[in-house]
C-alpha cells in the first residue's frame, strides 16, 4: 500500500537510508545520519513536497519524494525526485510503484520538471528512471568521493509539458 508519509514512520525510512549510507554509493553522506537530523530533513521535505511510503505488513519497504532541485526562485517549477527501496525488498516493483504515485503528485501540483540524480553506475536506477520517460542530460565526472573513490553522478530530466 502507499500512503503519505507520517511521523511515525521516521524510524523505519532512516533504517532504509543509513542501509545505504553505509553500504552504497546511492547517497553521498558518509556517516549514517542521525534521528533528529533525518527527522527534521524528512517533516521540511514534507511541508512542500509529496513524501509517500510503501507500507506491506506494517512494514516500510520503500519510500519517495520531492524536493527542491537549487535554490534560486528561476528553479521553483523543477523538483528533484528520490526514491529508496530496502535493500531486502528489491525486485518487487516498489520503486516502480512508488514512482508512479510520486510522479502523479508532482504533476497536480503543476511542477513542470523533474530531475533524477543518480550516482553512476547505477543501472537499476537508470533503468527505473527510463521506464518513466527521464533522459539522460549530464553526466558529472567525480564529484563524490566515498569509499575512496570519485563516484560520477548523472542528471535524468523528466518536463511534464
Amino acid at each position: 500500500m502507499v500512503r503519505s508519509f507520517k511521523t511515525e514512520d521516521t524510524q523505519q525510512l532512516l533504517d532504509i537510508y543509513n542501509y545505504y549510507v553505509v553500504n552504497s554509493v546511492a547517497t553521498f553522506d558518509t556517516e549514517p545520519v542521525a534521528f533528529e537530523v533525518y527527522s527534521e530533513k524528512l517533516h521540511r521535505i514534507n511541508k512542500a513536497y509529496p513524501l509517500i511510503v510503501f507500507e506491506e505488513d506494517n512494514t516500510i519497504l520503500g519510500f519517495a519524494y520531492g524536493s527542491k532541485f537549487r535554490p534560486k526562485p528561476a528553479y521553483n517549477g523543477t523538483v528533484e525526485a528520490t526514491v529508496y527501496v530496502k535493500h531486502t525488498a528489491h525486485g518487487k516493483q516498489i520503486g516502480t510503484i512508488l514512482y508512479t504515485k510520486l510522479l502523479s503528485l508532482l504533476k497536480q501540483q503543476n511542477f513542470h520538471s523533474v530531475m533524477g540524480v543518480l550516482t553512476i553506475p547505477n543501472d537499476a536506477s537508470v533503468k527505473l528512471h527510463e521506464k518513466f520517460g527521464f533522459k539522460q542530460v549530464a553526466e558529472l565526472k567525480e564529484v563524490g568521493f566515498k569509499f575512496g573513490k570519485w563516484q560520477n553522478v548523472g542528471f535524468w530530466q523528466l518536463n511534464f509539458n
